[in-house]
């Protein structure tokens, strides 16, 4: 049985939105931050050393990092959905903003979320977060120029995975420049697999309201 141990207002609020499109059975361990450091529960760190969520669990498997589990929950039980065909061009393409979201899109947001804490201490590094924030919705804004989704113009699990990316952005950047990125962000929220994984999850700061 899959089990996916959720963190509130965190990444595996992903996890639960893909399980809900492929209408799959999941069993569900919640786990709450911390009121005062906003950080995870010590509970997590006996499901995996590192205390982090999103964490899988398939019988004697754990898988962490959200990219990770959705292919593997896409490869072992999505039965071809929501993935182009593997060795495909378009599997590239897929594979591709399937890493992109947290291998690089997410770095300057992040930057720009903890050096804002730093107060004057972290000026310094503020021109170069912004031009980073900057090159990478730009880039996100002209790919979703013209089409709905990323690839092949199909709802897939790299869409899933970029939802973290766009839910976040708002908090640090304004979208009004970035009418495609505004755009995608509301047809996110607007599936209904993505509202029943917020019934199923709980609150969740960034979703739809």
């Amino acid at each position: 049985m899959l089990t996916v141990h959720h963190l509130n207002n965190s990444r595996s609020q992903r996890v639960l939105w893909l399980l809900e499109e492929l209408g799959l059975e999941y069993q569900l361990e919640t786990y709450q931050r911390d009121p005062v450091t906003n950080l995870a529960p010590p509970e997590l760190e006996q499901v995996h050393p590192l205390g982090k969520s999103p964490v899988l669990t398939d019988d004697d498997a754990t898988i962490i990092e959200s990219g990770a589990i959705i292919d593997y929950i896409l490869r072992h039980y999505g039965a071809g959905r929501l993935q182009p065909e593997t060795g495909s061009h378009s599997h590239e393409q897929y594979m591709q903003w399937l890493h992109y979201a947290e291998g690089s899109a997410m770095l300057p947001l992040m930057l720009k979320m903890y050096t804002a804490r730093l107060g004057d201490a972290g000026a310094p590094l503020q021109p170069r977060i912004a031009d980073e924030l900057q090159r990478h919705l730009g880039y996100l804004e002209n790919a979703l120029e013209g089409v709905d989704w990323l690839v092949d113009n199909c709802f897939s699990g790299a869409d899933i995975q970029l939802s973290f990316v766009v839910e976040i952005a708002p908090l640090l950047y304004s979208l009004e420049t970035l009418p495609n990125i505004a755009a995608y962000r509301q047809r996110l929220h607007q599936r209904p697999a993505y509202s029943a994984a917020l019934e199923r999850g709980g609150f969740y700061a960034y979703g739809s309201s």
